[in-house]
């Protein structure tokens, strides 16, 4: 049983002996009991100090005790109060009108004081059980809102730590991974209001997508060193086996999936290193996927893998300006690319740049993108 002793009564009674009979009886219960004689004395007593329970008359001058209860009932802040009728009237509609006004217990007079005393143990120790459960509701919420930030802050180090792997392997891509991560969010977000893109890119896929993006090329830690580091044209051999990178990141995630379960975040990822070389006319790699064979995330990273790719230097090449880069793009609309994710590109290809301002790697680039693109110039 719960110690009551603390708990907050307010006795409503137009009759001053029925009140004295009732504190001194509850007295026992808790002596921190207020009363109130009329409906509006009531109301304000609620209003100064909301009691943990009220035990109240309904034949009252003026605003009788279902008036009282209505509007108490009608507060949000005050209608969790348990209210129990203790009044003279006692026919079936009486009592079913009381339940129906939210009341939770009706004792008629005239009252047994015992009878009394122990219904407002009991409703008072379901009132405290009901608050105890409430706080550890809000405390388990706030534990598990806590829980849920550190697996996302765990998750997002755990792949920013992956793909640093694979940007180890080639210094020259510092700002890589943070330009494309935006890329996509950028892409994406804005393919949302397309009829075709609607239902894929919901809010949780753009975030995945945004968290998964800088895995998208993983699998270079598998590719030997003096292929992936190789200065000059690859031969016919040395390209083949960099393509194989997009199948070392598909499995090395995999493996990682299917740890995780069908709901990993890592299954986006996996789609983006396999299948972000694959191009809309099937000419692409791994496995020469066509159109709508492609998953749309990995579409979208394939845009902005070689948009960043034109803009920034290589050993074996100076950047492109930010206009090149969307001529080449707008060439590939319907070859390279899906022409739909191109015409999204082309509205938002400002945001492209400035985000590759924001985290650029050279002067050399920042000259490359310092003007905007200019259809036609």
């Amino acid at each position: 049983m719960h110690d009551l002793s603390e708990c907050t009564l307010l006795i409503v009674d137009d009759t001053e002996t029925n009140l004295d009979i009732l504190v001194e009886a509850l007295a026992d219960i808790t002596e921190d009991i207020s009363v109130a004689m009329d409906g509006p004395a009531a109301l304000d007593s609620v209003q100064d100090s909301p009691p943990d329970l009220i035990l109240l008359d309904i034949m009252m001058p003026g605003m009788d005790g279902y008036e009282v209860c209505r509007q108490l009932k009608a507060s949000p802040d005050f209608r969790h109060i348990p209210i129990i009728f203790i009044t003279a009237m006692n026919e079936i509609g009486n009592k079913t009108l009381g339940f129906e006004l939210g009341a939770i217990d009706y004792i008629t007079k005239p009252f047994e004081v015992l009878e009394v005393k122990a219904r407002v143990k009991t409703h008072l120790s379901l009132q405290k059980a009901q608050q105890a459960l409430t706080r550890q509701k809000e405390i388990l919420e706030i534990r598990v809102k806590e829980r849920t930030q550190e697996l996302a802050l765990t998750q997002e180090v755990t792949i920013e730590c992956m793909a640093s792997l694979a940007e180890y392997r080639d210094p020259e891509t510092g700002g890589h991974i943070q330009r494309t991560k935006n890329y996509v969010r950028a892409l994406a977000t804005h393919l949302q209001n397309h009829p075709r893109f609607k239902d894929v890119f919901t809010p949780e896929t753009i975030e995945s997508l945004y968290l998964s993006a800088p895995l998208h090329d993983i699998g270079k830690v598998g590719v030997p060193d003096h292929i992936l580091l190789k200065p000059g044209k690859l031969t016919s051999e040395e390209f083949e086996e960099m393509k194989k990178h997009t199948i070392y990141g598909y499995n090395s995630l995999k493996v990682a999936a299917d740890k995780l379960g069908d709901h990993s975040f890592l299954r986006i990822a996996m789609d983006i290193a396999l299948t972000h070389q694959e191009k809309w006319d099937g000419s692409g790699y791994p496995q020469g996927l066509k159109g709508d064979e492609i998953p749309p995330v990995g579409r979208v990273m394939a845009l902005a893998d070689v948009y960043d790719a034109l803009i920034s230097k290589r050993a074996y090449k100076s950047p492109f300006s930010h206009q090149q880069a969307v001529e080449f793009i707008l060439q590939g609309k319907g070859a390279h690319f899906d022409p739909d994710m191109v015409d999204a590109f082309l509205e938002i290809q400002e945001e492209f740049r400035q985000i590759a301002l924001r985290f650029i790697d050279f002067k050399e680039e920042q000259v490359a993108l310092s003007e905007p693109y200019h259809r036609g110039a």
